[in-house]
Parts: structure tokens; sequence; C-alpha cells
């Protein structure tokens, strides 16, 4: 007999909080080829560097305050704030507010030949 599959995954994100004070903290929750899911915890004044993805991208404050770059903007972000960005945009996030921040990162592969022809 073999075991069934589940359909569905529930991740307690509480349990999953845990800071560094040396550097950013992260997590992977999920990881498959459709979707790869990371939490990540900054104490204050750390950050996560500007960098590019060839992957579309959701950022999404769980817990916290900080700012989330994407592109030339900077996001105040706070719990229950989502930023979507398209691939190969430049982005990042930095707990510049004095407190912990706590950022789930949501990322779906693309591919880039159909995506720059459009």
């Amino acid at each position: 007999m073999t075991e069934k599959k589940k359909k569905f995954e529930v991740i307690d994100l509480k349990d999953k909080i845990k800071f560094n004070p040396m550097g950013l903290s992260r997590e992977k929750l999920h990881d498959a080829p459709e979707m790869r899911v990371a939490l990540m915890c900054l104490k204050s004044g750390q950050e996560h560097k500007v960098h590019t993805a060839p992957m579309r991208l959701m950022m999404y404050c769980v817990q916290g305050k900080g700012t989330i770059i994407v592109g030339d903007e900077k996001i105040e972000a706070q719990a229950m704030t989502a930023v979507l960005c398209d691939p190969m945009v430049p982005h990042g996030f930095v707990a510049d507010k004095g407190e912990e921040f706590v950022i789930m990162a949501v990322v779906t592969p693309v591919d880039m030949e159909d995506y720059e022809a459009s």
C-alpha cells in the first residue's frame, strides 16, 4: 500500500520566528518547483541587501515594521503589508524602524523567455 500524499500543509509561523543577533535569520518553509516560501527574521538594524532574482515574488510582513525596497521605491511596511514584485526587479528590506521585522517571501518561477517577450 502506498502512502497518500497530503494536498495541503499547515505552518504555524509563530513557531518558526527566530532571530539571530549576527544577521538575518532565514528558514525555508516550503520548497517545491512551483513555489518556494521562506521566513526571514531581522532584528532592528539588520537588512536583506537589495538583489534581483528571475522569479515572481511576494514579500509579506508578518510582524514588526521596516522598509521594503523595490526598484527605486521604499515602502514603509508593517504587519499585513504585502508587496508583489516582477522578475529581475531589484528588491530587499531593512529593519530600520527600531523593532524586529519578519517577512515571509513567496517566490514562483517564471519562464524568462516568455516574460521578456511580453
